[in-house]
Parts: structure tokens; C-alpha cells; sequence
């Protein structure tokens, strides 16, 4: 899956033109208030960063907002944050909209820690820095007709179906 996944963004990005994501709250390295809280003694503010996006590629009706650990210590991508079917007019989440502000019609799927909305970065102690990619996925769908997360391979069949461009942002979080 991480392969697939990680391949479908690359491709998808070329397709994508000018599409840019973008935050006003991260940039290279991610801070305590993106550190998750709760757990291996991890103790942030655990607040979802700003993101926007512009220049969507044409036809798209939806987008999907992605958080995801690339460096897991278990070899799989750890996802972080799961965001889908958030409207086509949508261009921005806010800081903190995790499970508070989302916009209408959006559904926050249940990420790695089984916790639906955003759970922030938490890298084990002493490890080199995680690699953390934010993704914004444009799609040709309105709404993905899943309701929650249960099995990756049929998520990553239907992103990889209506895909039609994407835009990321890296950041690198170390405690």
C-alpha cells in the first residue's frame, strides 16, 4: 500500500500543472503544537496546521487532505490525518479544524492510532527526524461512497480511480 499510494501521488503530481499546497502554520520542520499528545509520552497541542490550496486541475468535484509518517519504524506509512470528500470550492482548512471547524460534508476517517481527525506527529524518541507529507488530492468525484476506513486497499483503488492531480508539503518532526 505505501508503494501504491507513494506512486499514485508522484504520478498524480505531474498531471496536477500548477496545484500548490501550502500552510501558513508549517513549513520545513513541524513544532510541539503539531506533536501528537497521548501517547509513548508524546505531549503536544496536537493542532491540524492551516492548509490551503489554488489552482485545482479542471473537472475537479472533490478533494482528500492527507497526513502521513513515511519514516514508521514498522515499515509501513503511518497515517496521521485522513480527510475525504471535502467539496470541490472548498480551497482552505483552518488551524485546528481538525473535528471542530472541517468543512460541510467532509468525513475525517480513522487514522493509524484509530482516532477519526488529526493526530500529530510522534516520531520515537532518539530516532532520526520523521518524515512527514501533507497532501491535498484533487479528484473527479464529488464524494468517494465510504463512510469510514476499513480496509486500504479499496481507499487506495478508489483515490488512485478519481485522482486527478495532487500537491504536497514535507515537513520533518524529531523529539
Amino acid at each position: 500500500m505505501k508503494q501504491f499510494i507513494l506512486s499514485l501521488l508522484s504520478a498524480s503530481v505531474l498531471m496536477a500543472g500548477n496545484f500548490t499546497l501550502e500552510s501558513s502554520d508549517i513549513g520545513a520542520q513541524l513544532t510541539k503544537v503539531q506533536e501528537y499528545t497521548g501517547y509513548d509520552g508524546c505531549d503536544g497541542d496536537n493542532i491540524s496546521p492551516q492548509l490551503s490550496w489554488k489552482n485545482a486541475p479542471k473537472g475537479t468535484k472533490s478533494f482528500i487532505v492527507t497526513m502521513a509518517d513515511t519514516n514508521s519504524p514498522i515499515g509501513i506509512t503511518w497515517w496521521q490525518w485522513l480527510v475525504i470528500d471535502i467539496p470541490g470550492n472548498v480551497t482552505e482548512l483552518a488551524t485546528d479544524a481538525s473535528g471542530k471547524t472541517m468543512p460541510k460534508g467532509s468525513i475525517e476517517l480513522k487514522n493509524n492510532y484509530d482516532i477519526k481527525g488529526y493526530s500529530g506527529a510522534c516520531p520515537p524518541k532518539g530516532e532520526k527526524a520523521h518524515r512527514y507529507v501533507f497532501t491535498i488530492l484533487a479528484l473527479d468525484v464529488e464524494k468517494l461512497s465510504i463512510t469510514e476506513r476499513r480496509n486500504d486497499a479499496i481507499l487506495g483503488n478508489l483515490i488512485k480511480i478519481h485522482t486527478i492531480g495532487s500537491a504536497s508539503i514535507t515537513s520533518y518532526y524529531q523529539r
